[in-house]
């Protein structure tokens, strides 16, 4: 007899459909055969299966077994398919009423005792499930809460094989799972981090204000203590809140990359991810052989932060420029080729030479100026002009340590920040893009037009300081967010000046 069960593949971080076909023949030799492009762990789960219906007192006759998984030209791996096959093949046994799992999904891994196990990728799995109109969604007991976030589509949660065939058989009840998203919302807590706590430093806070207003990357340059980490761990207290349809898509990455905690729904907040300089690109940008979401991809719509940036690899930080330029990376394999998001904002840190101290007043430096060179050159003139704003962090002095508390804080600064946002969303509206980081070609000189005034200084600064056509660009995004955080609607000499301020690595005199 014949049977189909419906469950769901994943292609990057969406999901697409696999019906598993079931054929049971009396007639002809005993025998198991799996087709249709099943990867290792989906060629194993025969054994486990079988084990698991044994297990939990259900019998398959001896005959036959063909598995068919459609469509056969799509490669699938993991153990999404375990829960799915096995009623796939009892009610090909007629164990469970071919009716029955008509317009279900179903997914899970079994264990050999028939329990179910938690697996990844259930959010998108559900939003597919949602999409086709399902019956319902029937998963492990712990993918509840990630899978309850998908209005209108009921999940029942079941933790034993046995459960789901009782269910299925309509021998036992199961409540769909709910999941109050508001409540979630409501239950965000506050960051413990504020920048009320950063002693001194107000030029490094200000451009913190600036890169969060316009969506900027930003790098800082200072000796070691100045506290470059410090201000990097705070940005994401600053940023605006997270919107839902964007906390679905970062929810979406965590959950195919299986980084969602034990019984975590949803994502609510901005990420923050802090990779150590020994990473490799694989691992920064995504990878293996069906490739899995990397760190950019982690940060999207977040923060990711590298510190010690002339530490990692050159290649490393060079596979940065397609996600900087883009917002996601794409991941070419043999098998396959997967785009993942990845619109983060790039957050760098380095000292000013090797031993840190070339800019240090109190600490002697010990570095030649052929060593200097050589570091500062590991990061690659195409990867810095992609780095909007560039500020210096010096060692912060006595007087500022012993104040009590910061006069700014991170409320203030994102109710700025927040206002300058609200402005660019009104400005971009009709136009493909969200901030003043990707404003280029006619555009930028649309939404940053210069009276002769502005283009005199400008004209001026760019010739004394040997800026590049680049460095124009930078400082015109910079300067429009500027006065967008004062409310002006036009950018003046003001705004260019503290602009050309954070852009001091492109001048001829840096190194």
């Amino acid at each position: 007899m014949l049977s189909t069960a419906v469950s769901a593949a994943l292609l990057g971080i969406d999901a697409y459909p696999v019906h598993l076909e079931a054929d049971i023949t009396r007639s002809g030799m005993p025998t198991f055969i799996m087709v249709g492009l099943a990867e290792g762990a989906v060629r194993e789960s025969k054994e486990r299966v079988l084990t698991a219906l044994k297990n939990s007192g259900f019998k398959l006759p001896s005959a036959r077994i063909t598995i068919n998984l459609a469509p056969a030209d799509m490669r699938k791996e993991g153990s999404t398919f375990d829960l799915p096959l096995a009623l796939s093949l009892l009610s090909a046994a007629e164990t469970i009423p071919k009716s029955a799992l008509q317009g279900y999904f179903t997914a899970g891994e079994l264990s050999l005792n028939g329990e179910l196990k938690p697996i990844s990728g259930v959010l998108p799995m559900a939003l597919k499930a949602k999409e086709e109109q399902a019956r319902g969604l029937i998963i492990p007991r712990q993918n509840a809460p990630e899978a309850g976030v998908v209005d209108e589509l009921p999940v029942y949660p079941v933790s034993t094989l046995a459960e789901a065939v009782q269910f299925l058989c309509g021998e036992q009840s199961i409540a769909p799972f709910s999941c109050d998203v508001s409540d979630l919302w409501d239950s965000r807590h506050e960051f413990s981090l504020d920048f009320s706590e950063v002693k001194g430093q107000d030029q490094a806070k200000r451009a913190v204000e600036i890169a969060a207003g316009g969506g900027h990357n930003l790098l800082f340059m200072g000796p070691p203590g100045s506290g470059k980490t410090m201000l990097a761990k705070r940005i994401r207290t600053v940023l605006p809140l997270l919107p839902f349809a964007e906390a679905l898509e970062v929810t979406k990455i965590y959950s195919v990359a299986g980084q969602l905690r034990p019984g975590q729904a949803l994502i609510t907040e901005r990420p923050y991810r802090s990779p150590h300089h020994t990473i490799s690109d694989a691992g920064l940008i995504g990878g293996g052989q069906i490739p899995k979401p990397g760190e950019v991809s982690l940060a999207h719509r977040g923060v990711l932060f590298l510190d010690e940036m002339p530490e990692f690899k050159k290649h490393v930080l060079e596979v940065l420029r397609q996600p900087l330029e883009n917002g996601d990376v794409t991941l070419s394999r043999a098998a396959v080729s997967l785009t993942y998001p990845a619109d983060f904002m790039l957050v760098a840190a380095l000292n000013p030479c090797p031993c840190g101290y070339l800019t240090d007043d109190t600490h002697p430096c010990s570095c030649t100026p052929a060593q200097v060179q050589r570091y500062r050159s590991r990061l690659s003139g195409p990867l810095l002009d992609r780095i909007d704003l560039q500020v210096d962090v010096p060692a912060v002095p006595y007087k500022d340590l012993k104040q009590i508390q910061s006069s700014k804080d991170s409320a203030t600064m994102r109710a700025n920040i927040v206002a300058a946002r609200e402005i660019q969303a009104s400005r971009y509206r009709d136009l493909p893009y969200a901030t003043n980081s990707e404003l280029s070609g006619r555009w930028l000189q649309e939404c940053c037009q210069l009276t002769q005034t502005e283009h005199d200084f400008l004209e001026q600064a760019m010739q004394k300081l040997g800026l590049s056509a680049r460095a124009h660009t930078r400082i015109m995004r910079i300067s429009r967010t500027i006065a967008d955080l004062e409310r002006a609607p036009t950018v003046t000499v003001n705004h260019l000046a503290e602009a050309i301020n954070f852009r001091f690595m492109d001048r001829e005199d840096r190194f």
